[in-house]
Parts: C-alpha cells; structure tokens; sequence
C-alpha cells in the first residue's frame, strides 16, 4: 500500500478521514487561507471538483495559519466561510501545520516526495500537489498556479483511473 494511503486527517467536523478511501481515486491536496490574496483559487478549485468528481477527483482542503496568520477563524468559522463565499463542497480539514517540526504527516509525506524550491517547506498558501490514483504523488503546483491551470493535469491522471 501507497504510504499516503496510510495517513489520515481530521474533517472540519472533527471526524477521522484515513487516505485509505481515495484509493483508486485522483487526489489534489491544497493549503488553504482564507484572508489571503490567493482565496479566490477556491473557486477554481470548486469549477474543478464539481467537473471532474465524478470521474474520479477528489479535492482536499488543509486550512493552514503558518503565512503571516491569514488563517486565523475556528473550524466553524472556516467551514462557514468557505461554503459563504465560494460555495466549497469538496473536503476540508481541520487546521493543520504544514512546515516545521509540528507539520501534518500528510504534508511531511508530500513535501519529502515533492520538495520544492524551498526544498521541504511550503512556500505559502494554496501550494498544491496532484497525486495519480494509486496514491503516488504526480506533480507539485506553485501556490499562484490558478487551478485551471492545472486542468491537463488532472485529465491524464484522471486517465489512468481505468488503465
């Protein structure tokens, strides 16, 4: 089994959710903030879950407070917010760290996998990685790469689901 598969994550709601179930599924992991001059991507991210969930997308949504505190709301606060204002309907998570010594185990899997410029860390909000339906991590997206930029992307991964 995938090692990403092995991870898990608390929803916005407080429930458990284990990787396990995005087997066979394409996944786009995406740290979020929603006082940051890049929140608008939730919209885009929202045009693409609602295109292609049912081909395979899964989207998924860490909240993150570490890029100059832009994400400061509680779960609530967060979950209100993001379906308000962007109508969100793909998976949100509770807030997490993404770099340093307290970083989510699902972004120290990913940024190990993907490092970027800055190597290991997450350059900043809404930084975006696509993993293929077996859990292997495919590609890493700057944080102002516009999702639908990223649209080629996600259809060859979306591909291989049937391969």
């Amino acid at each position: 089994m995938q090692p990403f598969y092995q991870l898990s994550a608390t929803s916005l709601q407080q429930q458990p959710i284990s990787m396990e179930q995005y087997q066979d599924k394409v996944v786009l992991v995406v740290n979020t903030a929603s006082q940051c001059g890049l929140t608008p991507q939730y919209e885009g991210l929202q045009q693409l879950h609602q295109k292609y969930h049912e081909q395979g997308l899964v989207i998924l949504g860490f909240p993150c407070n570490q890029f100059k505190q832009q994400e400061p709301g509680s779960s609530n606060e967060i979950s209100k917010g993001c379906l308000l204002n962007y109508g969100v309907s793909f998976q949100m998570f509770d807030k997490i760290e993404v770099n340093g010594s307290n970083a989510h185990p699902i972004y120290q899997y990913l940024t190990s996998a993907l490092p970027g410029i800055f190597g290991n860390k997450i350059k900043w909000n809404f930084t975006k990685f696509l993993l293929g339906p077996n859990g292997q991590p495919i590609k890493r997206f700057a944080p102002t790469t516009k999702p639908a930029a990223i649209e080629s992307h996600i259809i060859k991964a979306l591909a291989l689901i049937n391969e």
